[in-house]
């Protein structure tokens, strides 16, 4: 209603929009189809120039959603489904430059080999899997049943999808193959052993403070190297919440309240109203006081009460009242409504008679419930007083796991038997009765012949009938919140940056960086794609805020930073790349001080430094003992000459000078075939990195997010 009134307020507005509409029209017909049929508008993105359509992604999204069974989010399904149709549209977009064509009879064939159509008796004709008739069924649905016919559509677009990529990462795989010389070459460099002497100057002998980075060097490095600092869009916020709970008056209020239900009380009308102490319905004493927590009358051991009043309840008796006290977020009263001693684990047996319609029950079951009760009375009366018989039946009878072991189920602990996954109406008896006692049973499965073998760890347990009522805050505890809420909005409106109004309020404005048009989470807040949709408004600034309601409570964010798609910021990629043009400007620095010498000794003298010596590393493990992991420091050793001084290695800890004393080559071997397979394998096992290579190759749109009212 309230729209209608919006839309009649507006009507001239309405009015407008049509008739400028109607006028261009005139002008020129083809603007009007434009207007209504803008590619644009109907588009998701775009994979090397073939578009994914609004229609086909929403129809790829609800079929997720359906498969799933609304397991995921909204967001997450997008972000599967979109993946989905790249990954499909990539391959098809590289197999059709190979000229190859993954077709229906590719599908079928697929399809055939099916184990799950293979086994379906629907398809087969004498016990053989039957291609027509499968070919027939598809056919039929596509025609009658179109719900059906979409399931199968979407499966077997599926598997197309598994064949193009299949195909495409075959193919690849083919030409990726290892020669013995490569093998050869991989064996030796990383089992040859080498022994040298060096001088290292380390980064951290050039202090930070006397190098300077300037942002033009930072944005230069970034422009040099687009692959590292490519990014999506993104927003960074800063929020404060005003959290919604309970005062201390407030709780003292609820827990006045909870206390007056122990007692009677009079109503209005002057009825005696029994409290809990008094009344014997529970049911009815939980309807009427509209109690939070559920009644729940199962048996409890020591270990299931709330443990903060477990010691007086157990040393109390029925009909006892114990509260109020507070416990998870609740004020309760319990009552003792029965104590008892229960075995904690029973040990049974059983001879099932299923009936027609019991849970479990396969076509082999033609017996109505009646005839399974006299069937299970019947053997009642045989085996009863006689345990052997009792196994012998059970093995004969019984077609369930217990067959072959005389009906024995084992030990089932109390808490097992009354789970949602074991009969209640069978852990009854066995838990109620006493070790040795026989009966029939009626579950849910059928006629049961219930023996129990052995019971253990009696203990002492409870029925209780606990009140709940849940600590929440008042109206009027809510409604200052949110006034607070409000002037501290109030404040950020007027200019005040909100750390600064966060600060005299003595409250904290914590941040979320770098959220994505798709992303639902905001850090510290959970699910908040409200505030995220905001932060990606067209018309929302840096420095724009809003009020949120969240669950529990107020948001007030304030929009910091807008990160466009394309190359990092330099104000974000400042913490990454400065480390790297330090360690480059100091590398400079150390190169020079290699030119004091001519020998490994004369440099180690002139930089007052000691002359190391290391043995016996390889690539395989090209840590420098001492100094750390230097891979390229060590590679550089394998490819120099022995006895020829060599400087100004850059390596990641520092600037060496060194001179290879000796190599020693492994032994050599028979073949190198294991190497040569080795390589071949690690080659062939890229796919996952080679979809990356060709995805980005690919010229791709991501307009996923204008699908959620977001354009970037």
């Amino acid at each position: 209603m309230a729209i209608l009134s919006k839309i009649r307020e507006r009507s001239w507005l309405l009015i407008l929009i049509v008739g400028l509409a109607l006028f261009s029209f005139v002008l020129d017909p083809s603007t009007l189809s434009d207007f209504f049929n803008s590619t644009k508008m109907n588009e998701v993105g775009e994979v090397n120039g073939e578009t994914i359509t609004r229609q086909e992604f929403a129809e790829a999204l609800d079929n997720y959603k359906r498969q799933t069974g609304n397991r995921v989010s909204e967001m997450q399904a997008a972000k599967t489904v979109w993946n989905n149709l790249l990954r499909q549209k990539v391959y098809e977009s590289q197999l059709a430059e190979a000229g190859i064509t993954v077709g229906e009879a590719d599908i079928l064939k697929a399809l055939y080999e099916t184990e799950f159509i293979k086994n379906d008796p629907r398809f087969s004709t004498t016990g053989v899997f039957d291609k027509e008739k499968f070919k027939e069924f598809l056919a039929t649905i596509k025609v009658e049943n179109g719900e059906e016919w979409a399931n199968w559509r979407q499966y077997m677009a599926s598997v197309k999808s598994n064949l193009q990529k299949t195909t495409y990462d075959n193919l690849v795989a083919a030409g990726l193959g290892a020669s013995l010389k490569e093998g050869e070459n991989e064996y030796l460099t990383e089992n040859t052993k080498i022994n040298a002497n060096l001088v290292f100057l380390s980064y951290t002998s050039v202090p930070d403070s006397s190098i300077t980075v300037t942002r033009g060097e930072i944005k230069k490095y970034i422009e040099n190297h687009p692959s590292e600092f490519e990014v999506e869009a993104s927003r960074d916020i800063r929020y404060v919440k005003f959290n919604i709970k309970a005062t201390p008056e407030d709780e003292a209020e609820i827990k006045a309240g909870v206390a007056k239900l122990i007692e009677d009380s009079t109503n209005k009308q002057g009825q005696i109203v029994p409290g809990l102490k008094s009344t014997t319905d529970y049911k009815l004493f939980f309807e009427e006081t509209n109690s939070d927590l559920p009644l729940n009358d199962k048996v409890q051991f020591k270990g299931q009460v709330p443990q903060i009043i477990a010691e007086d309840l157990f040393n109390g008796k029925a009909g006892d009242v114990f509260g109020p006290y507070k416990d998870q977020g609740f004020f309760k009263l319990s009552k003792i409504t029965e104590v008892l001693n229960v075995p904690d684990s029973v040990k049974s047996s059983h001879i099932l008679i299923p009936f027609v319609g019991g849970m479990r029950a396969d076509a082999s079951v033609t017996r109505t419930e009646e005839q399974a009760k006299k069937t299970a009375d019947s053997i009642y009366n045989l085996v009863k007083n006689n345990s052997a018989k009792f196994k012998q039946v059970a093995d004969e009878v019984n077609t369930d796991g217990t067959k072959g072991k005389g009906g024995e189920i084992g030990w089932t602990t109390y808490n097992v038997g009354f789970s949602p996954n074991f009969d209640e109406d069978f852990a009854k008896f066995i838990f109620n009765n006493k070790k040795g006692d026989v009966q029939v049973v009626k579950t849910k499965f059928g006629y049961h012949i219930i023996k129990i073998d052995d019971q253990k760890k009696e203990q002492k347990a409870l029925k209780l009938a606990t009140f709940g009522r849940k600590i929440e805050a008042s109206e009027i505890t809510e409604n200052a919140i949110f006034q607070d809420a409000e002037t501290f909005a109030l404040e950020i409106s007027k200019g005040t940056s909100i750390d600064e109004a966060a600060k005299q309020k003595e409250l904290t404005a914590l941040p979320a960086v770098g959220l994505k048009a798709l992303d639902e989470n905001v850090p510290g807040l959970g699910n908040q794609r409200e505030i995220i949709t905001w932060a990606f408004g067209k018309d929302v600034t840096e420095g724009d805020y809003k009020r949120f309601d969240v669950e529990g409570g107020y948001v007030v964010a304030t929009l910091t930073t807008i990160t466009e798609k394309g190359l990092e910021p330099v104000d974000k990629a400042i913490n990454k790349v400065r480390p790297i043009l330090l360690n480059e400007k100091k590398a400079e620095i150390l190169k020079g001080k290699f030119s004091t010498g001519s020998t490994l000794e004369e440099i180690a003298s002139s930089n007052k430094q000691t002359l190391r010596s290391i043995t016996d590393v390889n690539l395989s493990s090209p840590t420098i003992t001492g100094i750390g992991f230097e891979p390229k420091v060590v590679g550089a050793m394998l490819n120099a000459k022995e006895n020829e001084l060599v400087k100004e290695v850059v390596g990641d800890r520092g600037v060496y000078a060194f001179v290879v004393t000796g190599k020693e080559l492994p032994t050599a071997l028979p073949n190198y075939d294991t190497y040569r397979k080795r390589i071949a394998n690690q080659r062939k096992n890229q796919t996952f990195n080679m979809y990356e290579a060709i995805k980005k190759a690919s010229d791709i749109e991501d307009g996923v997010s204008s699908f959620y009212g977001i354009d970037q």
